[in-house]
């Protein structure tokens, strides 16, 4: 995509769509708060640059000549997805200052794995061209405002809920991944 404008608008669109990274952003910002939160700004950033690069060096080819790789890879997701589910269900409150489940290696994987970045890869970011460089920035600071956004959403969630937000927040995120699981795992 190579209209600075067309691309702004699509790359905001996808990250504004609630996903599996996105209920994790917002779970800690409903139980830690913006402050605490900010660690996972990176992650999300470095695993959707991560995966963009991986999936055109590495997979680009192997997913166009072998097609079942797909769909190992939807299972695989969704198999870690209803795992980092489990894990938000099966806590309660805070630990070790990072919310239940939501760890910077939480959402930097979450992202790794997220669907969203096979669109970005393939369909948004034009690496290809000599302007590549200024999209790939472009990129990561729309996901800077969008993981900051998602955050937010938390926090207003909790506040919102009035204190019930610590041991409802983590169940309810868990059932959102749940759901993303099946809709990936089924393609």
């Amino acid at each position: 995509m190579q209209d600075p404008f067309l691309f702004t608008l699509t790359v905001l669109a996808i990250l504004s769509a609630p996903g599996p990274t996105n209920t994790l952003l917002a779970t800690s910002g409903a139980l830690v708060g913006v402050k605490r939160s900010l660690s996972l700004v990176p992650a999300e950033i470095g695993g959707y640059l991560f995966a963009i690069g991986a999936l055109h060096l590495v997979l680009g080819g192997l997913l166009a000549a072998y097609p079942a790789i797909e769909t190992v890879l939807r299972l695989a997701i969704g198999a870690y997805l209803l795992f980092a589910a489990f894990e938000l269900w099966s806590r309660r409150g805070v630990l070790d200052g990072a919310s239940a489940g939501v760890s910077f290696e939480r959402v930097f994987i979450t992202t790794l794995l997220n669907p969203k970045a096979i669109v970005f890869a393939f369909g948004v970011l034009p690496l290809s061209q000599a302007t590549a460089l200024f999209y790939v920035l472009a990129f990561a600071g729309f996901v800077m405002v969008a993981a900051l956004s998602w955050i937010g959403v938390g926090v207003l969630v909790a506040r919102a809920t009035c204190g019930l937000g610590s041991r409802l927040v983590p169940r309810l995120s868990a059932v959102v991944l749940i759901c993303f699981a099946g809709l990936i795992a089924a393609g």
